[in-house]
């Protein structure tokens, strides 16, 4: 081993000994450790409020250009805010100020295009006041989407608690505690009923009104049996069991059409990717050998 090696070995051990040393002796004691997180705290509330005020002033600007100019958030804009979970009461301002910002980052992308700047400057502004729209309804599907998977879990929960012995409201409440963390969506509609139903709305109100914010086909046939049942005298045990084996089939059969749309499905990637690799690998060398085969002749 050369003198080098062993003095670089050497000088690699003492700086490894020498970082973890100063790190061991430079701990700060838990007293420090709590006023540096006081201090940290108050350095991201203060930043915070920076943050919020500057945020604040943007949105009052652009209410003030939304009303001058006419453009109001009609009741359907909310519901797509309430079903995509956007529940606070910025959301429009600030869906028009993305609005906004996107269609003037697409003017000033256009006029980075040399060839007919007019028509890529209108263009891509159209495209960037479009895009937060089509951004919003995917974040309304996908939320949509994640509910519907909730719902067979969630109804046999909820037969499991009203087996047991709990009323339809406390049933409600310890489902969306239990999948709280799974399928939050589902928490937060459970939640908003109960929060409705203290406030003093009927329950199938309430009910209703969750099946209009999901538009989600289950809720709604949930509903409808909820509302036979209490008409007619139905146990609720009797209708829940039934409901959770149609919605535990309707799943099933989801899948299965999904699982047989995949065979049509994976015929463009084969064609387009797939076989035209098998066919350099398998005709390639044969190709090659003819071409030199065909040369020695000339």
């Amino acid at each position: 081993m050369s003198l080098t090696l062993v003095i670089a070995l050497f000088l690699m051990i003492f700086c490894c000994a020498f970082l973890l040393a100063m790190a061991a002796l430079l701990r700060p004691s838990p007293g420090e450790r709590r006023l540096l997180e006081v201090v940290e705290s108050r350095a991201d509330e203060s930043t915070r409020g920076a943050a919020e005020s500057t945020l604040k002033k943007i949105l009052s600007l652009v209410r003030s250009l939304r009303t001058h100019l006419g453009l109001s958030a009609d009741k359907k804009l909310r519901q797509r805010f309430v079903g995509a979970g956007l529940k606070g009461i910025h959301q429009a301002d600030i869906y028009f100020t993305a609005c906004i910002l996107c269609s003037l980052a697409g003017v000033v992308s256009g006029t980075f295009i040399h060839q007919n700047p007019l028509f890529w400057c209108f263009a891509l502004a159209v495209v960037g006041y479009l895009a937060p729209d089509l951004w919003l309804t995917k974040m309304v599907e996908r939320r949509r989407k994640r509910i519907q998977r909730s719902i067979p879990d969630a109804i046999d929960l909820l037969v499991i608690c009203v087996d047991a012995g709990l009323g339809l409201d406390q049933a409600l409440l310890r489902v969306g505690q239990e999948l709280a963390i799974s399928y939050p969506e589902l928490n937060e509609e459970f939640t908003m009923i109960n929060l409705e139903q203290r406030a003093g709305k009927p329950r199938l109100d309430a009910w209703r009104s969750m099946a209009e914010r999901t538009k989600v086909p289950e809720f709604a046939a949930l509903v409808n049996m909820l509302i036979q049942t209490d008409r007619f005298g139905t146990p609720i045990i009797r209708a829940l069991s039934r409901f959770s084996e149609e919605i535990r089939t309707k799943r099933r059969q989801r899948a299965e059409e999904a699982a047989a749309k995949t065979k049509i499905k994976i015929l463009f990637p084969l064609v387009l990717f797939i076989f035209p690799c098998i066919f350099i690998v398998l005709l390639g060398p044969a190709v090659l050998h003819i071409a030199q085969t065909l040369a020695t002749f000339k």
